[in-house]
This record gives C-alpha cells, sequence and structure tokens, in this order.
C-alpha cells in the first residue's frame, strides 16, 4: 500500500470547514490502496472546538505530532475576542480599534504568509527523520495556513519528494487580504511565496474551477479540482420543523448579507398572513452585528432566532429538519470561485438551498445541475420572491423538498477515490 505523508494544520478537536477536508480524505483512503500518514502542531491555538470530529479518525493512523508557536495566544492577552475573529479570518470593517488595526498591520506585514510561519523549520527538522523511518515518497500540504505550503517545499528541496500542494481557499486573491493593511512591499512576499509553491509544487489541488484557472496563469503544473463534499445521510428520524424556517449555518458576515432576501422576506410577511404565522430565520454560527442590525431595520427581528455555534452533529441535524437551507457568498468578483464547504451537506440535507451570491457564481451551475435549489444574486426581487412564495406553498401542502440527481459524486468517499487516482 503506498504511504503519503499529509500535513495539516487543522485537525479535531478543531470545528468549523477547515479541519473537514482532509479529515475524510484521511478517513477513505485505505479503501483506494494509499495509507495516510499525518503530521500537525502538538499545541495549536484553534479558534473553533469541536470534539465530535474525533469519531473520524481511524483508531490506528499513524500520527506525529511537534510543537509550534503561536502568535495569536499571546495577542489574546491583550483581546481574546478580538484575537480569535482575526485567526479565524473575521475581519470587520467598520469601527476598528487602534488596537484591532495594529493587530491587523502586523498579521499582513509581519506575519507572512501568515502566523502559523514559525511551524516551518521547526517541522522541516522535525519530518526528516518521519520521512526516512515511514519510507514517504509523496508528501502533501494543505492550505490555508498556507505557510504549511512552505514545509512541503524544503521537504521537496532538501528530500526529494513528490510534493502535492492543496488549496482549501485561494492564497493572494482570497477577500480578506485587502483587509490585512499590507504595504506594497509585503504584498509582493505573497505573490512571490505564491508562485514558488505553484512552480515548484509537483502537482496541485483545487477545490474549483475558478481557482484552477487564477493557478494556470501562473504555473504549467498539474493541477485538478477535487472540491468538498458531504459525508452524511439523511436519518430516517428526523422530523421536519413546523414552521417555515430558513436557516442559515455558519458565519454570517457583513459582507454576506442578502439584504434584498430580508426586504422580499419583510414584503411577503406584510402580504400573507399564514407566511408572517410560519416563517422563522434560523442562524447558526457567528452573525455579525452589521447584519443582525440590518435585520432589525427590516422589521425582521421578532422572526429572528440565534442559535450560535454548535457541534458538527448538531448543524448536520438542523440542515436535514430545515425547511429551507440559506446559503450565502460575498458580492464580488473574487468570490466566484468561492464554494463553501456546506454547500455539500446542504445537498445531502435533501432541502431546498436558497443561495444568494455574486454574478457568475460557481455554485449557480452546481446547483442546477444538481436540482437541489435555487441562486440568485444580490440585485433580485421579483423571481426571488416567486420561489420563495412558491416553496411556502408546497411547505403548506407538505410537499416541500428536492429531486436531486448525481450528488453522489460530492460524496467524501468519491472524492477520495479521486485523489487516490491523483496521487
Amino acid at each position: 500500500m503506498r504511504k503519503v505523508l499529509v500535513i495539516t494544520y487543522y485537525w479535531p478537536p478543531a470545528g468549523g470547514p477547515g479541519v473537514q477536508r482532509w479529515l475524510k480524505f484521511v478517513k477513505y483512503l485505505r479503501d483506494f490502496g494509499v495509507e495516510p500518514v499525518v503530521y500537525i502542531p502538538e499545541n495549536p491555538n484553534y479558534p473553533i472546538i469541536d470534539e465530535t470530529f474525533h469519531g473520524d479518525i481511524p483508531d490506528d493512523i499513524r500520527i506525529y505530532k511537534n510543537r509550534i508557536f503561536e502568535p495569536y495566544r499571546l495577542a489574546s492577552m491583550f483581546s481574546k475576542k478580538k484575537t480569535k475573529r482575526i485567526s479565524s479570518g473575521i475581519i470587520q470593517t467598520k469601527n476598528q480599534s487602534f488596537l484591532e488595526q495594529f493587530m491587523l498591520w502586523v498579521r499582513g506585514n509581519i506575519f507572512i504568509p501568515d502566523a502559523r510561519k514559525y511551524w516551518v523549520r521547526p517541522s522541516v527538522k522535525f519530518l526528516y527523520d518521519v520521512i526516512e523511518k515511514e519510507n514517504i515518497a509523496t508528501i502533501i500540504t494543505t492550505g490555508p495556513p498556507h505557510s504549511v505550503h512552505l514545509i512541503g517545499h524544503y521537504l521537496k528541496e532538501f528530500k526529494k519528494v513528490k510534493w502535492i500542494a492543496d488549496f482549501r481557499d485561494p492564497w493572494t486573491s482570497i477577500g480578506y487580504h485587502k483587509k490585512l493593511k499590507m504595504t506594497t512591499l509585503a504584498k509582493n512576499r505573497h505573490k512571490e511565496l505564491e508562485q514558488l509553491v505553484l512552480t515548484i509544487a509537483d502537482q496541485i489541488l483545487v477545490t474549483s474551477e475558478t481557482t484552477k484557472k487564477e493557478f494556470q496563469a501562473i504555473t504549467r503544473q498539474p493541477i485538478a479540482v477535487i472540491t468538498n463534499g458531504y459525508d452524511t445521510v439523511v436519518s430516517s428520524k428526523v422530523v421536519l420543523d413546523k414552521q417555515f424556517t430558513i436557516s442559515h449555518i455558519g458565519s454570517m458576515l457583513t459582507g454576506r448579507n442578502p439584504k434584498n432576501l430580508w426586504k422580499v422576506i419583510a414584503e411577503l410577511i406584510v402580504e400573507n398572513k399564514n407566511f408572517k404565522n410560519s416563517v422563522r430565520l434560523q442562524f447558526l454560527g457567528v452573525l455579525s452585528d452589521d447584519v443582525l442590525q440590518n435585520l432589525k431595520q427590516s422589521g425582521l427581528e421578532e422572526y429572528v432566532d440565534v442559535v450560535g455555534y454548535v457541534s458538527h452533529e448538531e448543524a448536520i441535524h438542523y440542515q436535514q429538519k430545515s425547511q429551507v437551507l440559506l446559503l450565502a457568498e460575498i458580492d464580488s468578483e473574487e468570490t466566484k470561485g468561492i464554494i463553501p464547504g456546506k454547500l455539500f451537506e446542504y445537498m445531502a440535507a435533501e432541502r431546498p438551498i436558497l443561495g444568494i451570491g455574486p454574478a457568475g457564481w460557481e455554485v449557480t451551475d452546481m446547483v442546477a445541475s444538481t436540482k437541489t435549489g435555487a441562486i440568485f444574486e444580490y440585485t433580485a426581487h421579483f423571481q426571488l420572491k416567486q420561489v420563495l412564495l412558491n416553496w411556502f406553498e408546497q411547505y403548506q401542502n407538505n410537499q416541500l423538498g428536492v429531486s436531486s440527481v448525481n450528488i453522489n459524486q460530492y460524496s467524501r468517499r468519491e472524492l477520495t477515490r479521486k485523489l487516490a487516482e491523483y496521487i
């Protein structure tokens, strides 16, 4: 059985979407003739914890750990809340304190490519012996944090291993980069490191066709698209919500605020008494103060339930019992290739997906081809209102659902099969 060394920062008990991709790959790789060996930090500073992910780790998988110096741990002494938000990539653009502005400047100009840069050199030294001991011929690095890719670069240089670089998100084109108050020198350094990784890695993995096209302008190395996916089935015990719940799972930040949707819902509440008595907006995870304020201004405050962060298992349960699942992405050219990981779990939940995103969003075609919902641009109004009203009428008749097709291509096991072939 072929061995691969998977180098990742995020691993249980880390919560959130970053941990799931390689946790699930590792779970199934043996089924396709690949033996994974995993390398992770020994004392990481994860912004979100979810102990339920431990159940997906194969019992006898070999995992190596090495200590990491975490600047965010020191920064949290000054402001734990702000540090947690920045380390999660959640950056508020309004009403920033001097401390928050300073922290963003340090993050953008001192920690290049990111605050986990101090794990690179110790990891390279530590993994020399691991590669020899385990007889490793192939290594896989996954980012963000993109400093993990620099571990791959040095190991390839000194150990002559095959190196596959996996990008769960883009690097320099990702939206929050513009908010880091970077100098021209810092921006150029990020570009240099991005090009270094893309041109020296033997193979590259990305999660969207848009990112693939972006990277093809930088490198001639082979690039494969392997999306994220789902690893769930609808429980026979799930009972749908009695109310017309529209649920958003995950962070609903300022940039993802679908104001037109709130306007449409407010109109339907005025125009349709049954809708008014049935609709509920559920938010699981971080809800931006700006979004909450906008909901209040739209007259929707009494229809909003803010559940907060729940475990992944609980989130799956909410997805499967909700009447409609809301998906939103920032309205910008840069986010057309962002495919939220929850999309695939939404598909597996077999509930209608209501998506609001940028023009040309890659998700639009994916939802259309699988017949799992409807996607609209931020300016949509009439058609959005008609679809929502149509779904509500189906809900009243106990007929609301989807007849999805071809979603098995996004199952974690099927995606792992594709990965094993690429390796």
